[in-house]
Order: structure tokens, then C-alpha cells, then sequence
């Protein structure tokens, strides 16, 4: 089995394991932890370095490694997949965090959630607001998230939708919708009545390195500090690529035909805004100050 590393070991730096970590946040979190956590070393868990799913072998290899931090970034995260394969969805996103938390009793392990836990009726939820997800992918994150949290040295973090630059080149928000304007002739329709906190998924790794030096374990919202609807996301990329000439259009999701959809699961987060050393910006801001990152 290969194993890669972010960078060169030292002699005192603690070990943590990234699982996922080609996904998009995973990669960010492995790509900036020789910068926003020089004290550690990573070991990188992939689909081809490392089968979750072999549930012997995570044993074997936590056993051998020991490792003060997990990072659990693997899951199926699309709500169609999810919808798709429920057997599968129930068996990567709840019953491998039940071994890594069942492995993990004495380990600091951050498991990823989601803004899909509520029903999106009311909006800027708390962490202690009531939890109802509409869909397959939402009930197992949130069955994952009772048992991680049945540890109190445990975190985890709920997050809303994700930007950046992703190695598959599909799995940020950004990048299926720059794909989806590409092939969708003269343009597309984008809801105005759906609300997200979109954040940089380099704002997202900055913030859970952080919050795993300073041993924050419970619950903690990590999104973006502006709700946009889809509509206004949309409008904020497509100036960012004038060479597209598909053009978006205003929709509401409530007269377009389908399952139900969790409207407004925007997330507060004033919670973490107190424990960072540096606040999570808005979508919107974030671009106005990066003019020229990739995204």
C-alpha cells in the first residue's frame, strides 16, 4: 500500500490521518497543513491508497499508526448518489465513522457534516437547532454525527457548500457550475428562493486545522459569513468569467417539479467566529479580495 505524506517528517511532529484526501476539503487540508500546522505530518487516506471499506485493514492500520488526529473527509457527499445506492451511502457515511469513532476513544477525530441536516424552513440555524433532514444523504451524516459526538474529546463540523479547485476538477460548487454554464448552450436557471453560505474550501481547511490545535471538540458550524441564494452565487462567478457567454436566469425551486428541497439551510456561525484567530469571510468578500485565485 502506498502512503503519502504532505511533507517531511520531523522528529516531534504528531501524526494525523486525512481520509478523503483527494476530495476537494481533503486535499485543501493536506495541501496547507505544512503551512497552518507544521507540528504534524500526514498521512493522506485514499481510495487507492487505502479502502475504507475494508474494515480489517482500517483496524490494523490504526492499530500500527496510532495517529492523536483523524480528519474524516471520505463520504459520499451527492444527494442523488445517496438517493441511488442507499446500502452503500449507510455503509460509507455512517458505518466507517462508527469504526473510526469506536477506534478513536482516546484520539481528537473531526468528522465533516453537513448544512443538509435541516430541512431548510427556517434558516440560520445554531448548533442546537432542531435537526430534519429531507433526504437519504442528510439522515446518514446526521446518524453519523450522534455517534462521533457520543465522545465528548470528539468534533464535529457541519459545513455548507464548498469552493476551490478540486483534482478531480467536478467536485466544487464552482466547478460544476462553470461546467454546467459550458454546456448548457445560451444559459441556465438558478434558484433565488435557495439559500447556502458558500466558503473557499482554503477557508474551510484554515478554520478545522485551527480549531484542531486548539482540541475544540463538540459541535461547530464552518460556512460562509453571507447567505446567498443560488441565483446570487451564480451572478458573483459568472463576473468572474466573462469569456462564458451562457447567461443564468432567475428561478424559484418551488415551481420546478421533483423531491422536496431543503430551501434556506443557511448556517450561523457565530459560534466559531469566536474561537478563530481570524473570522471566516462571505462569499463575496472572499472574491472581491482574491481577484486572481483559482476558483
Amino acid at each position: 500500500m502506498t502512503v503519502a505524506f504532505s511533507h517531511m517528517s520531523e522528529p516531534d511532529q504528531k501524526l494525523a490521518w486525512i481520509t478523503g484526501a483527494h476530495g476537494l476539503i481533503g486535499n485543501y487540508l493536506l495541501q496547507a497543513a505544512p503551512r497552518l500546522a507544521p507540528g504534524w505530518r500526514v498521512r493522506a487516506l485514499t481510495r487507492d491508497q487505502f479502502d475504507l471499506l475494508d474494515f480489517a485493514a482500517v483496524r490494523r492500520e490504526f492499530q500500527h499508526d496510532q495517529p492523536p488526529l483523524v480528519i474524516h473527509c471520505a463520504a459520499i457527499t451527492s444527494v442523488a448518489h445517496a438517493q441511488k445506492e442507499p446500502a452503500l451511502a449507510r455503509r460509507v457515511n455512517v458505518e466507517i465513522p462508527r469504526l473510526l469513532a469506536e477506534l478513536a476513544t482516546e484520539t481528537q477525530l473531526i468528522f465533516f457534516s453537513t448544512d443538509l441536516v435541516f430541512d431548510g424552513r427556517q434558516g440560520n440555524y445554531v448548533e442546537t437547532d432542531a435537526t430534519n433532514p429531507l433526504h437519504l444523504y442528510g439522515e446518514t451524516k446526521l446518524a453519523a454525527e450522534k455517534i462521533v459526538l457520543k465522545n465528548p474529546k470528539h468534533l464535529v463540523v457541519r459545513t455548507s457548500i464548498n469552493g476551490g479547485v478540486s483534482r478531480a476538477g467536478n467536485r466544487s460548487f464552482n466547478e460544476q457550475l462553470r461546467y454546467s454554464l459550458q454546456h448548457t448552450g445560451p444559459g441556465m436557471t438558478l434558484f433565488t428562493d435557495e439559500f447556502r453560505c458558500p466558503l473557499p474550501a482554503s477557508e474551510t481547511a484554515r478554520a478545522v486545522w485551527e480549531l484542531a490545535q486548539k482540541n475544540c471538540t463538540g459541535l461547530f458550524h464552518i460556512a460562509g459569513a453571507e447567505i446567498l441564494s443560488r441565483w446570487q452565487i451564480g451572478e458573483l462567478l459568472r463576473k468572474r468569467w466573462p469569456e462564458l457567454p451562457a447567461k443564468i436566469a432567475p428561478g424559484l425551486a418551488k415551481e420546478f417539479p421533483g423531491p422536496p428541497r431543503a430551501l434556506d439551510t443557511s448556517l450561523a456561525i457565530a459560534k466559531v467566529q469566536k474561537v478563530l484567530s481570524k473570522p471566516l469571510p462571505g462569499l463575496g468578500a472572499w472574491l472581491a479580495a482574491n481577484p486572481n485565485a483559482p476558483f
